[in-house]
């Protein structure tokens, strides 16, 4: 009588081959934080050597998460030499800027029209969470706040595509928001008041107001990297 023979099953996966993504993705994570709070400020040069040591893996994650990274525009890769971070330049600003303004005008005019259910609760929040990190100094959570308060409108009207282009802006919002607060600590406190006036015109439902506010307060980071007062 012949032997069954069990058909084989999958082939185990080395510790190696199951670590290395989970480190590619904790050092993803690192360099990335490290980058959107300055960190690692622009000019910076990292190496994979330093990297390996600060996140406890070898280099072979690392040049993993430095080539996504390089990908998503906010390194450079020079072989044998490293990953020089980029600096946010004029020219990212303007454009990111120009995308935001046709955005977000379009979102708080739609969204005045007929303000969603739990919009002005959830701004209202919004606002509360930017004014506590605004108070502890903390630069990085408050632009992170920053940018919730904006992306909820723009997910409010409804379109979706146009949201997920939003989404793509974030990191570059992010890097954008800490940088220029650190150049103008003053925009903190004014962020929180155009913010309040957005969500009071959303409350009267004054569509030219909202749009204004938007358009003032969006633009000044253009103001800002021309070097304008």
């Amino acid at each position: 009588m012949d032997a069954t023979v069990a058909a084989p099953g999958p082939t185990p996966r080395t510790n190696a081959a199951v670590k290395a993504p989970a480190a590619a993705e904790r050092v993803y994570a690192h360099v990335k934080s490290g980058v959107l709070d300055r960190r690692y400020e622009g000019g910076t040069l990292l190496t994979e050597g330093d990297l390996a040591v600060a996140v406890g893996v070898s280099r072979t994650p690392v040049r993993e998460a430095l080539l996504r990274l390089e990908a998503e525009g906010l390194l450079k890769l020079y072989p044998k030499k490293g990953a020089l971070v980029l600096p946010v330049s004029a020219q990212e600003i303007a454009d990111v800027v120009e995308t935001r303004l046709l955005v977000e005008q379009h979102a708080v005019a739609k969204v005045v029209e007929a303000v969603p259910a739990g919009l002005i609760e959830r701004l209202e929040e919004s606002l509360a969470e930017q004014r506590r990190h605004a108070e502890a100094g903390d630069l990085a959570a408050f632009a992170v706040a920053d940018r919730c308060f904006h992306a909820t409108i723009v997910r409010a009207a409804g379109n979706r595509i146009l949201a997920q282009l939003y989404d793509q802006l974030r990191d570059r919002q992010l890097r954008m928001g800490v940088a220029t607060m650190h150049a103008e600590p003053s925009r903190v406190a004014k962020n929180v008041t155009e913010h309040t006036e957005i969500l009071q015109a959303l409350r009267e439902g004054a569509a030219a107001t909202a749009a204004d506010v938007v358009r003032r307060h969006i633009s000044w980071v253009r103001v800002l990297a021309r070097g304008e007062s």
